[in-house]
């Protein structure tokens, strides 16, 4: 039977780290584990207030190798969570600012992480590296190309699983020291709520300040959602159980996009207004075969009735400390 890694007594190194999943990732970590945390995000301070006798916050620019070295050093631990936020809209209209730089954060980190000899590392890719298909399995990703919805993103994401498959294979398959994550579309607490918002967050808004909500699109898209805590979970138990491979977290589960935007409408009480078809709609179905995740004994938890109205209920708490505009955190 494989070992465990025990995370308490460990350095981590938590890259993304003023985003949502970094967000509940830190909390998980600091609640259940007795371990030192770095922190790390191109932002110039924490957005959370830890305990300042086991964090550490890093304003770093990884697209550096300098700063990517800097923060790897003696940590036991990698979770690599930096991206580059925003919706597939704004991606395909200026595809550089997020093809590019996410070329140069994973190519960079995963780099510094595996020459400073890291016991473990996580690699956070996206469920925009599959192309259109009724239910995204792992192991086709690399049978097709990307979607076209997510044509660049897709690709910095697919470069970044390749990264490690070169280290592996580089060792004659003996470095196995990894896991890539494939997360569904995310939301919960600390999301981008500003011009480049996804779906959840964008509707939640407008809920809050429009008499009527205006939605694209027809509604009838379906896509697969998990909550931030769920997927910060989902990463621990997989390092824990050292999981060398590719994972898909999701419910499983579709959800048509009006279901969405009228459980958000009925917890405000507001009427919603359908615009027609968008231009960049994007795929019909985006759904996740969560077969892999359960055969490692992960699940998700949190339903997503509950956690959409939590997230309602914690952006009108925090309305003016959200964030206003996309970043480099996930």
């Amino acid at each position: 039977m494989k070992s465990k890694i025990n995370l308490n007594g460990k350095n981590i190194l938590i890259t993304g780290a003023n985003g949502m999943i970094g967000y509940q990732l830190t909390k998980l970590l600091l609640d259940n584990y007795n371990c030192v945390l770095t922190l790390s995000d191109i932002h110039g301070k924490s957005r959370f207030k830890w305990p300042q006798e086991n964090t550490f916050y890093h304003s770093v620019d990884l697209r550096t190798m300098k700063d990517c070295y800097h923060i790897c050093q003696d940590q036991h631990i990698v979770f690599h969570l930096a991206g580059v936020k925003g919706s597939p809209k704004s991606a395909m209209t200026n595809p550089a600012r997020y093809f590019v730089p996410m070329l140069q954060f994973n190519t960079n980190l995963l780099e510094a992480a595996k020459r400073c000899s890291a016991d473990w590392i996580l690699n956070t890719s996206s469920v925009g590296v599959y192309a259109e298909s009724e239910r995204f399995v792992e192991s086709d990703v690399w049978k097709t190309f990307p979607s076209k919805n997510d044509w660049y993103p897709a690709w910095a994401k697919r470069m970044g699983e390749l990264v490690l498959d070169c280290y592996r294979d580089s060792d004659g398959g003996k470095w196995t020291s990894y896991t890539s994550v494939r997360p569904a579309n995310v939301y919960g607490l600390y999301d981008n709520f500003g011009p480049d918002s996804m779906v959840i967050p964008s509707i939640i808004k407008k809920g809050h300040k429009s008499r009527v909500i205006r939605a694209w699109g027809d509604g009838t898209p379906v896509r697969d959602f998990i909550n931030s805590e769920d997927v910060a979970r989902g990463m621990i138990h997989l390092v824990e159980n050292k999981v060398n491979d590719v994972v898909n977290l999701g419910s499983g589960q579709g959800f048509k996009i009006k279901q969405i935007v009228d459980t958000i409408a009925a917890y405000y009480g507001k009427k919603v207004e359908w615009m027609g078809d968008e231009k960049n709609k994007g795929d019909n179905i985006r759904l996740m075969d969560t077969t892999l995740a359960e055969s490692y004994g992960f699940k998700p938890t949190k339903n997503l009735k509950d956690g959409i109205k939590e997230t309602i209920e914690w952006y009108l708490k925090n309305e003016n400390s959200s964030r206003s505009k996309s970043n480099t955190s996930k």
